[in-house]
């Protein structure tokens, strides 16, 4: 704990020498800028478009939608997006499992502009991430199968986190503090609390900013408690207007009691601790008039330290190396914008419970997008593979889109993609699971059909999907003959062919009034997500499955916002799940903020109606908080 404090106290110092100078702050974000969502510009690998002219499900949520929301962690921001189905295992995010359209975890690509954040020991820690909400630009969640855009592990699509930077000199205070007002076994109140600064040091063509946060917090039952603090930096160098450079770097260190995590009952005294420390330097070039390359190296370190019972009875410990490198082009001709890349990646683990391994990919990758027409587009590419284990393969896909309207798209696609084992899947040897080293990757193939309108006060948008997962990896025990099932450990195997069926439909209505009205705007949203899973292969008679039958069944957001006499802003969330084989539950968020041009002060209510449910394994989830925090613009 005190090299904690000791650690956040030496950051922020370093942080006050490096802004204490700036006078005001502007960001780019959607508070202070106007921007309508059809002006997002979608930055992928290779090919960039504004979101209206994308031929692809995709939801964008701007950083005005994450300030409305009574939200804390960016774990809470997605679970508000219909068919994110997202497995928090505490508060404040500090280990949440997300998955698409009844998807595990680990084939969920996660990235970081436009960094992947691949975690070859495990998919549970890929949300271990450096940065806070007060850091986001906003989020993009793209779904279906995408080797073509993102290659490997995005087997059911992708979520990349888009940071926000500063164009002015200053820094920004926050904290908030809150509570559930029920009592722990020493008799004291369950209570967190949360300290950030973030600040920006702006010259000419050049601009570095960073942000320092913690989160602590003595739980909400017992053995829950937990400490975390992140430091981000980020810079972008653009003094040539043809070349730019940009520098991201962060560091996460997560520490929580883990109890009923992963092996209930017996790990009511558990403890983790992971530590993650994430780099990356890009340059883009324009060579010529028509021609534009992206270099990108990245960095990543995971320690990951899980005790089983404390202090130090039966120890994992995990320290995982990627290593990965980029390079990306863009040939815009008279017949359209080509996309080239090539990047290899180089991961190794060193584990107590894995062993030591390594492993090397390689991906090629093309891509064509037809010429913008006014009512017609079209593209298509593939994505071939080569891993030091599995060989060579290749993933195809084409997306193609009719504009009924200016503002009216009906669009279709179609993907391939691949998911690897991790090296948990593999190498495990432990309290009741076993690894499987004769493990395949998981191969998806996905067709979607769908139609949308983004502009206006009025939007909505459905769509209809089909994906088929082959070699599906689930934990299983084999019970044929066994008097006993718990006495035989869980086993991951490539036994079964996963389908999926699934539509989706949003709708939402978001309008400003005239300043003098009370009410200065208004905003509602809705979205609904149905899921009907299928399984082919060996039978399940004789098997217990680990996985297919966790997936959410039904499942419907909403949540109305509208600020009022200029300076107050009231919101409210719902979210509705009905998860296969388990009961379902309703949740009801609140916030009130009243707000100047440099401070702001906010109170929220999460499960306002006290419900006791359970979102991953059998971890309890917390049940009514309430929480008041202040941030101040310097």
């Amino acid at each position: 704990m005190r090299v904690a404090v000791s650690s956040n106290k030496l950051l922020f110092s370093l942080f006050l020498g490096l802004c204490g100078s700036a006078s005001a702050q502007k960001w780019t974000d959607s508070t202070l800028i106007t921007r309508h969502l059809d002006e997002v510009i979608v930055q992928e690998n290779r090919l960039a478009a504004p979101v209206k002219a994308i031929n692809r499900n995709i939801t964008i949520i701007t950083r005005k939608e994450i300030e409305a929301l009574p939200v804390s962690s960016i774990t809470e921001v997605l679970s508000y997006v219909p068919g994110l189905d997202v497995r928090q295992r505490g508060p404040e995010g500090i280990q949440a499992d997300i998955g698409i359209d009844g998807g595990t975890f680990d084939q969920t690509l996660i990235l970081l502009n436009g960094i992947k954040i691949t975690d070859p020991q495990t998919g549970h820690n890929m949300m271990n991430l450096p940065v806070s909400l007060v850091d986001i630009d906003h989020i993009e969640v793209l779904r279906g199968a995408a080797a073509r855009i993102y290659g490997i592990n995005a087997l059911n699509g992708a979520i990349n986190i888009v940071t926000r930077k500063a164009t002015e000199s200053g820094l920004i205070i926050n904290g908030s503090g809150g509570s559930s007002f029920k009592k722990n076994e020493n008799n004291k109140l369950y209570d967190a609390y949360s300290l950030g600064a973030s600040g920006a040091l702006v010259k000419g063509g050049n601009s570095q900013s960073l942000s320092i946060s913690r989160n602590q917090g003595n739980g909400y039952r017992y053995n829950t408690a937990y400490d975390n603090y992140r430091a981000f930096y980020q810079a972008g160098f653009n003094n040539d207007p043809l070349h730019q450079y940009n520098v991201m770097a962060g560091f996460i260190n997560n520490n929580y009691g883990a109890n009923g995590f992963y092996a209930p009952p017996g790990d009511l005294n558990s403890e983790e601790t992971v530590k993650t420390f994430l780099a990356a330097v890009s340059n883009t070039s324009r060579i010529t008039r028509n021609w534009v390359m992206t270099p990108r190296i990245s960095y990543r370190y995971t320690k990951d330290d899980y005790i089983y019972i404390k202090p130090n009875k039966y120890r994992n410990l995990h320290n995982t190396n990627v290593l990965g490198a980029e390079l990306n082009n863009t040939f815009t001709t008279a017949i359209g914008t080509f996309g080239a890349g090539v990047e290899g990646r180089y991961e190794h683990i060193k584990s107590t419970s894995l062993g030591n391994h390594d492993r090397t990919n390689l991906g090629l990758s093309g891509e064509y997008k037809s010429i913008a027409d006014r009512r017609f587009t079209f593209s298509l590419g593939g994505y071939l593979n080569y891993n030091s284990f599995y060989g060579w393969q290749f993933f195809p896909g084409a997306d193609v889109g009719f504009n009924i309207t200016p503002d009216l798209k009906l669009y279709a696609n179609a993907g391939t993609a691949q998911r690897l084992p991790t090296y948990t899947d593999l190498y495990y040897k432990g309290q009741g699971i076993i690894g499987n080293e004769n493990l395949g990757p998981e191969k998806a193939s996905y067709g979607e059909v769908g139609i949308r309108k983004f502009s206006g006060k009025f939007s909505y948008s459905g769509s209809v999907f089909y994906r088929q997962i082959s070699n599906f990896i689930d934990y299983v025990k084999d019970t044929a003959g066994v008097a006993n099932p718990a006495t035989i450990n869980w086993q991951p195997q490539n036994f079964q062919r996963a389908d999926m069926t699934g539509f989706r439909l949003n709708a939402g209505y978001n309008t400003a009034l005239q300043p003098h009205y009370v009410f200065n705007s208004i905003g509602v949203n809705a979205g609904y997500n149905y899921l009907s899973p299928s399984f082919k292969g060996d039978a399940l008679s004789t098997r217990i499955s680990r996985y297919v039958i966790e997936s959410l069944r039904h499942q419907f957001t909403a949540n109305v916002r509208t600020e009022l006499l200029q300076h107050f802003s009231v919101s409210a969330a719902a979210r509705y799940c009905m998860r296969i084989n388990y009961k379902d539950y309703t949740l009801i968020d609140a916030r009130i903020a009243y707000k100047q041009s440099r401070y702001q002060v906010y109170a929220d209510a999460s499960n306002l109606l006290d419900v006791t449910y359970v979102e991953a394994g059998a971890v309890m989830m917390p049940g009514r908080w309430v929480t008041v925090g202040a941030s101040f613009k310097l």
